[in-house]
């Protein structure tokens, strides 16, 4: 055998025994309900009590009842047996609804925590995961848990219990014919992990599987339009077909894998119990057991071969939850770049607005070896309005990341009033900053939710003003339910222009000290832009503002002009220095004015 050979089957085994580990996950949500844990074991330990009890009995109708002269401890024998049914049938259906209900809050709680860490995370995160797959580790995952925690896991306890609970009995019955059984157990066990694993492992692959195929149909279903704009709607269902196949058959493989394990252990168990059988019918015909004793060792058995079956089955979809819980703990694992520091300073107060950026150079970790921003500098006085122009490309929207702080720059620093904003808690950093981008975000919620989103606390009245400053109020006035009409996914039912207006108003709510307008006024036409621009003015009187813009009309009032090529600032001025200098400015200035 080969070094390499060798590494990887250690490789494998190494994966293999890491597979267990990630339903360690549950372990501290379970403890958050401990005392419904507990009573859920305890009515599994009366239910399983209670079912050890019947073969007791019937060895002594066997061996003591069946005569005239005994009806009457025929009768008590049946009555005991009713009452133990009794108490079977409450434990029972008190173990299902403790444990299953059990597993519907852990499992809610996973779900609020699996989301909640998603949020946290890091925009260089976002640049390189599926949508959709996050969202299937979210759904499908979580419910794939939610099945082992409740029924499996409840199966399995029960299952367990009575098998060790049938073992000891069998042993206290016979210890001869337990030896027989004790032979039997690794002939069984030893197919049970070792099937288990591939199971783990072909539920592992199919979970992959349908997670890549819902992305894509997240990606599609998110761009209905332009799928229905240039006619391939046959090309994505058979895209969408193929992926839904391959996670078929990696479900196949799956199921496969699970059936032949059941089989194999129903058959192992069942005959145990036939071998056991024939050997104390052996016994009772020599005179050294009573039948009475032989059917009550059976019984013992057969619960326990029972047992022993039904955990097979359960084991294979316990597998499964595994995998499920392997990709959520892997989520889960994922850390987030920006984070705040230990000991955050804390930003000035009264708040200022004041920006700098000092030699900041930076790449985009999915494009490392690309160069966006390149050794910028510039400051912003509080109050003063600075536009940024220049090609597409040349790094303005970038300015606002790192800003926003979504990334750190790879070298020199950015402050805000005066603090490093590496040092500051990027929350206290961001509820500072009003942001209007170029694609406005707009979600299935009311007209008022979407612009509350700029401040959670304003009221209906901040509400209103907002949008009647952002022109909103012009169109709400002609949808049915006013500020409450439900505006679908995207704010598919609203023109660019609207979703713009609507991003505007949010930015007006937030009321902050730093405002950043990236192309704000892009999708409106000239009317609109006209009024917005009038909203916009008012509204960067008394605070800080950075502009980026194409349209170079819309920054002939700022302050200064900051002029971006190829992630560097090439020129910086007003609009008539920039204008007589004849540099870039002057060429895109003279291009759209011309063209005007």
């Amino acid at each position: 055998m080969s070094a390499e050979t060798a590494s990887d089957q250690s490789a494998t085994a190494a994966a293999s025994r890491r597979n267990l580990r990630p339903l360690r996950l549950l372990i501290p949500y379970v403890v958050r309900y401990r005392w419904r844990a507990a009573a859920a074991l305890v009515a599994l330990l009366i239910a399983s009590v209670a079912t050890l009890v019947v073969p007791i009995a019937f060895r002594r109708m066997i061996d003591f009842g069946f005569s005239a002269d005994r009806i009457a401890l025929i009768n008590q024998y049946f009555s005991v047996m009713l009452a133990i049914a009794a108490v079977l049938a409450l434990a029972s259906a008190a173990r299902y609804y403790l444990v299953t209900s059990l597993g519907e809050r852990v499992v809610a709680d996973l779900r609020e925590t699996v989301f909640a860490h998603i949020t946290r995370l890091s925009s260089s995160f976002f640049d390189q995961a599926k949508t959709g797959e996050l969202v299937s580790r979210l759904a499908a995952d979580t419910t794939q848990m939610k099945s082992a925690v409740g029924a499996s896991v409840s199966i399995a306890l029960r299952n367990l219990v009575l098998f060790f609970g049938a073992a000891v009995m069998m042993v206290i019955t016979s210890p001869r014919l337990s030896l027989f059984v004790l032979l039997a157990i690794p002939v069984i066990v030893f197919p049970l992990v070792a099937f288990g694993r591939a199971v783990r492992r072909r539920s592992r692959t199919a979970q992959d599987t349908l997670a890549d195929a819902s992305a894509y149909a997240a990606e599609l279903i998110g761009a209905t339009r332009i799928l229905h704009a240039f006619t391939n709607e046959t090309m994505a269902a058979g895209r969408f077909g193929a992926a839904v196949e391959r996670a078929f058959q990696a479900a196949l493989q799956s199921i496969k894998a699970r059936a032949v394990l059941t089989a194999i252990i129903i058959f192992l168990a069942t005959g145990s119990v036939i071998t056991i059988l024939w050997v104390g019918a052996q016994d009772v015909i020599a005179g050294d057991m009573t039948p009475g004793r032989l059917g009550q060792f059976v019984l013992f058995a057969v619960f326990a071969a029972s047992g022993l079956g039904q955990l097979s089955e359960v084991w294979g979809e316990i597998s499964q939850a595994a995998g499920s819980a392997e990709r959520l703990a892997e989520l889960l694992a994922v850390e987030p770049e920006i984070r705040a520091p230990a000991q955050p300073v804390a930003l000035p107060m009264p708040p200022r607005g004041e920006v700098m950026f000092d030699q900041v150079s930076f790449a985009y970790p999915t494009r490392p070896d690309t160069t966006v921003l390149d050794g910028v500098s510039f400051a912003v006085k509080p109050g003063e309005k600075i536009a940024i122009v220049g090609p597409s490309g040349a790094g303005k929207s970038t300015i606002f990341h790192l800003l926003l702080r979504f990334y750190d720059p790879r070298r020199g620093r950015i402050a805000f009033d005066g603090v490093n904003i590496d040092q500051a808690d990027p929350a206290e950093l961001r509820k500072r900053i009003a942001l209007v981008p170029q694609d406005s975000v707009v979600f299935a919620a009311s007209v008022r939710d979407n612009i509350r989103f700029g401040r959670l606390d304003a009221t209906d009245a901040e509400v209103a003003r907002a949008a009647e400053q952002a022109l909103v109020s012009e169109f709400i006035a002609r949808m049915p339910q006013g500020f409450d009409t439900q505006i679908g996914e995207r704010g598919i039912t609203l023109s660019g222009g609207q979703r713009q207006r609507i991003a505007i108003a949010r930015a007006i709510l937030r009321d902050a000290p730093l405002l950043l307008l990236d192309e704000a006024t892009s999708s409106l036409d000239a009317g609109s832009e006209r009024l917005v621009q009038e909203a916009l003015s008012r509204l960067m009187q008394d605070r800080t503002t950075l502009v980026i813009a194409h349209r170079l009309a819309t920054v002939l009032s700022c302050d200064r002009i900051l002029v971006l090529d190829q992630g560097r600032i090439v020129e910086q001025g007003t609009h008539a220095s920039l204008s007589a200098a004849g540099g870039l400015y002057a060429r895109l200035a003279r291009l759209q004015f011309e063209a005007a």
